[in-house]
């Protein structure tokens, strides 16, 4: 790792991250002898991850049918409108 102070660094930026890029060495940016910034190599570019997990699972039986019946799906929608269902005024006061 490297050194130079913000002068000089401010001279010869575009250098500076070029040689950084290529050796993947950290430069540290002083004033008055002082590290204040430190110009670090960035990361690699990730691999494209669309279809990164192809063939890693396998699917079992029908995967675009329904998950329930249709009598099954009936009878738990009959459930919810009778808990969502308004309650009537009238049975109330009886």
């Amino acid at each position: 790792m490297s050194q130079m102070g913000a002068a000089d660094f401010k001279a010869h930026c575009l250098q500076v991250m070029e040689k950084v890029r290529r050796t993947r060495q950290e430069v540290v940016i002083t004033k008055r002898g002082v590290p204040v910034a430190k110009l670090v190599p960035a990361d690699p570019p990730k691999k494209f991850v669309l279809g990164a997990l192809a063939g890693k699972f396998t699917s079992e039986g029908d995967i675009v049918g329904p998950v329930f019946s249709p009598e099954a799906w009936e009878e738990n929608r009959r459930e919810w409108d009778e808990l969502n269902a308004e309650p009537n005024p009238r049975k109330a006061r009886r």
